[in-house]
């Protein structure tokens, strides 16, 4: 997860630097953007070796820099990377800016070329926030979707007594995670998730493989670590880095996944089954590499289905497994979902050009025994969070039939 921090020119722009640790600590990157005015009152420095992020402070470069098309299209990068956009401290000259749309350096600019949630903690005069313009646009903002974290009241820098503080920096933490959807409903839950291809060995150098990148996988061990749950994370080989909070295990194929697997079922209270596990497997592997003969045969045996192993002793848990789908796609989604015993299945149409393998995009339908949800195309980030809100409404409707018997 990545958020943009604006920093703007007020006296409590040095308690950013507090923000961008507290952010950090709960594994966020913070990429620091300043206005001109807010470098009066912290160095750019500052925040560069908090963050270890480059800090943006001009909207064609700065300094020596040369303007270049690089730094002129920067926010739009910027914009198209961040999860949300934080702007604290919100000066009454920024809040201004942003409720009238005007674009003028390069955190107002960011703030109209993004589209991801927006969280603004103003801090003024006591006056100025009561000024009737001001909350104008305060009003302006919340109609747009903008989440506002209310100021504090007590003693201000000007020697004035009420509101106008920044909120603690917790409050504004609480309301980042919210915006991120990393409210935490998933606490005391122990979320199983698999990711990633296996790879079934032909000889010591080839292997039978497929195009899963595990990007979904790790997105909803990330999402459920968000939600507050603890999170045991079985992985194929894959390029992506794991979220550090999550307890990983490697594994390279679908026997391996499956040891691990059961290793930890009986630990978990939620399991999401999102790898891509091969179904066959070479009977026997060669020891030495095979040359190049000729044509090559292979003898191939399936796999242990895993899923339907795992639905079959569920037990009290949730268990959501993965259907990546061409044809007939809801019929074979809902016989899978029928046949292995899911509490739900996320129904994959892979023949779409542009998302699911190996994309960080995807469009999928999330189907349960009381009905189907389509989700559409969107990150993958997004469509975690939309399975693990199914997960919370399968928990909510047993436990509603367990206390009406």
């Amino acid at each position: 997860m990545k958020v943009a921090l604006g920093v703007t020119g007020g006296i409590a722009a040095y308690k950013a630097a507090e923000l961008v640790r507290l952010l950090q600590d709960r594994g966020i990157r913070v990429q620091v953007v300043m206005t001109r005015a807010a470098q009066e009152f912290v160095r750019p420095l500052t925040f560069a070796a908090l963050s270890g992020e480059k800090v943006i402070t001009d909207l064609f470069g700065a300094g020596a820099e040369e303007p270049n098309i690089d730094s002129a299209v920067e926010h739009i990068a910027v914009a198209q990377a961040i999860d949300a956009l934080v702007v604290a401290p919100a000066t009454a000259d920024v809040i201004a800016k942003l409720a009238h749309g005007e674009a003028n350096d390069f955190l107002t600019t960011l703030f109209l070329a993004t589209t991801a949630p927006v969280v603004i903690a103003p801090a003024m005069n006591v006056n100025m926030w009561d000024n009737a313009a001001t909350q104008a646009n305060i009003q302006t903002l919340k109609a747009r979707g903008v989440v506002i974290v209310e100021p504090d009241s007590g003693y201000l820098a000007c020697g004035m007594v009420g509101a106008g503080r920044l909120a603690a920096n917790e409050t504004i933490v609480l309301a980042v995670l919210k915006a991120l959807k990393a409210e935490q409903d998933l606490a005391g839950e122990t979320v199983l998730v698999t990711a990633g291809p296996t790879r079934e060995p032909i000889d010591p150098v080839r292997y039978i493989g497929n195009r899963s990148s595990g990007k979904m996988g790790y997105a909803l061990a990330e999402a459920a670590l968000r939600r507050g749950a603890k999170v045991i994370l079985v992985s194929g080989p894959t390029s992506l880095k794991p979220p550090s909070s999550a307890d990983v295990i490697q594994v390279q194929t679908a026997q391996q996944m499956r040891d691990a697997v059961m290793t930890h079922f009986d630990g978990a209270t939620i399991v999401i089954k999102a790898a891509a596990v091969a179904d066959f497997t070479v009977r026997t592997a060669a020891n030495e590499k095979i040359k190049r003969k000729g044509p090559m045969t292979l003898e191939l045996e399936p796999t242990t289905d895993i899923l339907a192993e795992l639905g079959a002793k569920k037990g009290s848990r949730i268990v959501v497994g993965f259907a990546a789908e061409t044809t007939d796609v809801l019929a074979n989604a809902r016989k899978k979902l029928e046949s292995k015993s899911l509490d739900a299945i996320v129904l994959n149409d892979v023949s779409q050009p542009g998302i699911g393998f190996d994309s960080e995009r995807n469009a999928v339908t999330i189907l349960t025994h009381a009905g189907a949800e389509t989700v559409p195309e969107t990150s993958k980030w997004e469509v975690a969070h939309r399975v693990l809100d199914a997960v919370l409404k399968v928990k909510l409707e047993r436990r509603r039939l367990q206390q009406s018997r």
